[in-house]
């Protein structure tokens, strides 16, 4: 029957015994009479219509409300049944008495006790009834107290059994049991309905300990079980209750200061076996069978006078049961938990991660942890202790290791003492542990020593680094490890003796200014002069070293410079090895500028494969390709200099070239590289580790030490350690860096070869003509003859190009083609915008096919394009965009590009005017940056033969020319013969 929210009302709670779930509470609106009196009419309430009743309702009659909801038979089914179920069919499933699913009964009666307990509590003031079998919700009513009652354990032990009873009190009077009427609602904490009155206890009492005195006045205990029923049921009751009054045994109370006691055991994993011995001989499959997956475990206890009890056994009070003779001593003593806190907490400041004063934590871990803070633990008064029952007893003392590094001739010596308490450890022996990834050993006293984790973090780079030397095995560091030697001086992890020479490669400041060699032809700029000092210091102390300015800084020259000094101390011979299209650059330059050094082109089919003969020349230039083909041979030659240019060429540790160039034998190294790293960090351990081995250890360690936490967790601080073990041995200047130094355009003439393919075509196309033109020459005079001439020229310089230019069907490469894309990705990959100029719009349409194949934005512009202005913008304004693809005719003027720094002319052309015009649409008013220019030339061509003429009639073109037609008016027919030959 609904009650009405306007008219007066009671909120009353219910009690009934469900079949399944136990004791239930309900909550019920009950209308009230003129009188103020309970009707019959009434209605449930749950927290969907609670709020029509709030005028009558407070805080926590909204609370209760609540929690009866999650007690109801639908609320039970929905938490605890996987799919949907009807009450009757879950509870009769789950409770068959055959059946039914026991663990699923002991989580619903978890569930409804805590909730039954919160109701409880939250009683009192409130009006609370008995349900009657006829569901009415006020059959009965029961009283409910204000205060709590209190309960005493009685026990009598005689010769033959052990009887108990409880005595209860309320506000001081004896409450009367057994008694029929009573019953427990609620059985932790108990909660007891007797003579219609709720009772509560002022103490946590186990309600399943009463239940049996409802009905009987004491429980016997027989003889034959008491010591385990005292353990069981005895010894907590003394724990919780002060007031037990006991015959026939004696409780002994006692107050101590707790002393902490810190335990450590080894927490066994599924295989364990003995660990190797530093002091004895074992083979190596002993050692490889060892197994360290196991922890150690810190427990956490503490001793109050003889007595010992575990630290997550928390409570005021703890009872130990002793047996004396025939009779037994409770010893029931009072826990300080605050102090038992206290000590957890300085623990965990100290940085042991203890967790409910127990932690299980990694071997090395523990004992690092233990030997840094030992003689803070005994200073706080804790003992540190292992379980005597325990076969395995680990070292617990003071663990000591003092490096000292010495700077000798070649390398660096490692002398080390590393003392585990009275015993002292080689370093050579230690290293061989960590490296096979062990950290515990037996010590001559039958103890196990753990290597401390600050030990394997601190010195990890020196055990990884460091090798042995010599019979006697004594640990050195080679001298590119000159950074890790300063890296232990500053962390204070050893003593370092070392030259201030050696300290002052970090950084130009403390390198001397060498000389320049008396037979370099032309001037060093400042920064090229500094990268000759550097490669001068490096030279002395025979460290490796990677070249790797920008694009344009010339590498080369000072590369030369350096070779010519080395040519004038005497030196010996030094091999280059490089792209074969370079071959003629670095002959061009040498000629140029070490005139004096004797020069080997090592190339070619029909090369003399004697190297004996290399002790006759200074310089021996061949190609990756020519390497890997004779690397046996070469390898019986000892070099001078070993150096790699466009050294990116071994990125690939595993590639075929670059374990050939590993091979070579030679007194120094040297890489040249404009990009040391293309795809990843491996790129640069392959180049490092040719130039100084070992610098970045294994390639496991690398992987595991830096690219992994470089590239897949961008872990700065890995970073920069790679960049501060690296440093002294790469140089790297941007074209930013020394813009000052620079003129105001850098020009470069790129040689090219042609591939054998496509000098088969040319020589086809070149006798072609040079039949038909001097033919016609002959007939028609030079003047008629032009057409012709200008036909002929145009076709080969197209072919020089690439073949593909006059050959659709041509399916080869081109020289030119190959250099153009690699420098191309330098300048990108340097972060450099570059534009690509080409008379031949076939020719930028084969460049922008290779820039669509590999995903390269781009902008272009030919005669055709109506887009100009926007392609300009774009160009200028997307920094992400590097590469401006031009014709001639197009871009030569109008064209404001000051956001380009380099310029490639992929073709020379008749008026070198022209050209000069394209490279202005960079370095004009506005640019900011130095302009570098790369003129791609293929050797043996017309184009070649064009870019003497050019020189021949520098000022005429420079004066009078302003078109191709007239160049060709001033070529004589020598001129032209010269261009055919």
């Amino acid at each position: 029957m609904k009650v009405s929210a306007s008219q007066p009302f009671q909120i009353i709670y219910s009690l009934y015994q469900h079949e399944y779930l136990g004791f239930v509470f309900e909550s019920y609106i009950v209308h009230l009479d003129e009188k103020g009196k309970l009707t019959y009419q009434h209605q449930n309430i749950s927290s969907k219509n609670a709020r029509e009743f709030s005028k009558g309702l407070d805080d926590r009659d909204f609370e209760l409300i609540e929690l009866m909801d999650s007690m109801t038979q639908e609320s039970i089914v929905k938490k605890f049944s996987a799919k949907f179920m009807k009450p009757e069919e879950f509870f009769s499933k789950t409770y068959d008495k055959v059946k039914g699913n026991e663990m699923l009964q002991e989580q619903i009666e978890d569930y409804m006790e805590k909730r039954r307990a919160k109701i409880l509590e939250k009683m009192k003031g409130k009006v609370l009834f008995e349900m009657g079998n006829d569901g009415e919700p006020t059959w009965r009513k029961i009283e409910v107290l204000d205060k709590r009652a209190t309960i005493q354990f009685h026990f009598m032990r005689t010769d033959d059994h052990t009887n108990y009873y409880p005595t209860i009190f309320y506000q001081g009077k004896k409450l009367d049991l057994p008694n029929p009427s009573a019953y427990l609602i609620c059985k932790s904490p108990a909660w007891m309905v007797l003579n219609g009155r709720l009772h509560g206890f002022e103490k946590h009492v186990d309600g399943k300990k009463l239940i049996p005195f409802f009905t009987k006045k004491y429980v016997v205990i027989p003889k034959n079980v008491e010591e385990t029923y005292y353990n069981r049921f005895v010894a907590p009751l003394i724990a919780s209750f002060d007031d037990v009054e006991a015959s026939g045994f004696e409780i002994n109370k006692s107050t101590y200061d707790p002393h902490p006691v810190l335990t450590l055991s080894e927490l066994h994993s599924a295989q364990t076996t003995s660990a190797p011995s530093l002091f004895e001989d074992r083979r190596p499959a002993e050692e490889a069978a060892t197994d360290e997956a196991g922890k150690i475990v810190f427990d956490l206890s503490f001793k109050y006078g003889k007595h010992r009890f575990r630290g997550d056994h928390l409570g005021p009070v703890s009872v130990t049961l002793e047996k004396q003779g025939e009779g037994y001593v409770f010893h029931r003593v009072s826990r300080r938990n605050d102090d038992e806190k206290n000590f957890l907490h300085t623990l965990q400041k100290l940085g042991l991660p203890m967790k409910g004063f127990r932690v299980a934590i990694p071997k090395s871990e523990a004992f690092s942890w233990l030997n840094e803070n030992r003689v803070n633990l005994l200073n706080l008064g804790f003992e540190v202790s292992q379980p005597e029952s325990r076969d395995k007893k680990y070292f617990v003392g003071k663990a000591v290791i003092e490096v000292e590094v010495k700077e000798n001739i070649d390398w660096f010596d490692i002398h080390a003492k590393i003392r585990f308490g009275e015993f002292e450890i080689p370093f050579k022996d230690l290293r061989k542990l960590i490296l096979r990834k062990k950290v515990e050993f037996k010590l001559p006293n039958g103890e196990i020593a753990i290597i401390p984790e600050a030990w394997l973090t601190k010195y990890a780079d020196l055990f990884a680094l460091s090798e042995t030397d010599g019979d006697n095995e004594k640990p050195v560091l080679r001298k590119h490890h000159l950074n890790l030697v300063k890296e232990l001086e500053e962390g204070n992890l050893a003593k370092v003796h070392l030259s201030e020479k050696l300290r002052s490669l970090n950084s130009f400041s403390g390198i001397k200014n060498y000389p320049p060699p008396q037979g370099f032809s032309g001037e060093l700029r400042p920064y090229q002069k500094a990268g000759y000092n550097w490669l001068r210091f490096l030279n002395e102390y025979r460290l490796g070293g990677c070249l790797a300015d920008d694009m344009g800084l010339g590498k080369t020259v000072q590369t030369l410079s350096m070779l010519q000094a080395e040519k004038e101390n005497g030196s010996g011979t030094t091999l280059l090895i490089m792209p074969t299209s370079l071959i003629y650059n670095w002959e061009m330059e040498a000629s140029k500028f070490t005139p004096g050094l004797r020069l080997l082109n090592y190339t070619g089919t029909m090369r003399n494969k004697d190297v004996r003969r290399f002790e006759k020349y200074d310089l021996v230039l061949t190609s990756y390709g020519i390497t890997r083909l004779d690397v046996e041979l070469l390898r019986e030659f000892y070099f001078n200099y070993v150096i790699l240019d466009e050294s990116q060429v071994i990125k690939n540790p595993t590639s075929n070239i670059a374990k050939a160039v590993r091979e070579l034998k030679s007194r120094h190294k040297l890489v040249l590289t404009g990009t040391p790293i293309e795809n990843t960090t491996m790129d640069l351990w392959s180049q490092m580790s040719f130039i100084n081995p070992g610098i970045l250890g294994t390639q496991t360690y690398f992987r595991n030490e830096f690219q992994n936490p470089i590239e897949k967790k961008n872990d700065e601080a890995r970073s920069k350690k790679l960049h501060s073990v690296i440093k002294p041995f790469i140089l790297r200047r941007h074209k930013s860096q020394v813009a000052t130094e620079l003129p105001e355009k850098v020009e470069n003439i790129q040689y090219c070869s042609m591939t054998s393919e496509q000098e088969k075509r040319y020589e086809e196309v070149k006798a072609h003509y040079r039949e038909k033109i001097f033919k016609l020459i002959e007939q028609e005079g030079l003047g008629n003859s032009r057409f012709m001439i200008l036909e002929g020229l145009t076709k080969l310089r197209q072919i020089a190009n690439h073949p593909r230019m006059v050959e659709q069907g041509y399916s080869g490469d081109s020289g030119k083609m190959e250099d153009i894309t690699h420098m191309l990705e330098n300048a990108i990959a340097e972060g450099h915008k570059v534009l690509v100029f080409s008379q031949y719009v076939k020719h930028l349409e084969i460049v922008r096919q290779y820039l669509k194949s590999n995903k390269i934005d781009y902008t272009y512009l030919d005669g055709s394009s109506t887009d100009r202005k926007e392609q300009v913008e774009r160009f200028n304004k997307d920094t992400s965009l590097k590469v401006f693809l031009i014709s001639i005719k197009a871009g030569g003027l109008g064209l404001n590009l000051t956001e380009a720094d380099y310029v490639f002319i992929l073709d020379p052309w008749w008026n070198p005017a022209v050209e000069a015009q394209a490279v202005d649409r960079a370095h004009r008013i506005g640019q900011k940056r130095k302009v570098f220019t790369y003129k791609f030339i293929t050797r043996n061509t017309v184009e070649e033969k064009i870019l003497t003429l050019q020189q021949r009639k520098l000022r005429l073109t420079t004066e009078l020319i302003t078109t191709e037609e007239s160049f060709m008016k001033q070529l004589t027919k020598e001129d032209i013969e010269q261009m055919l030959l």
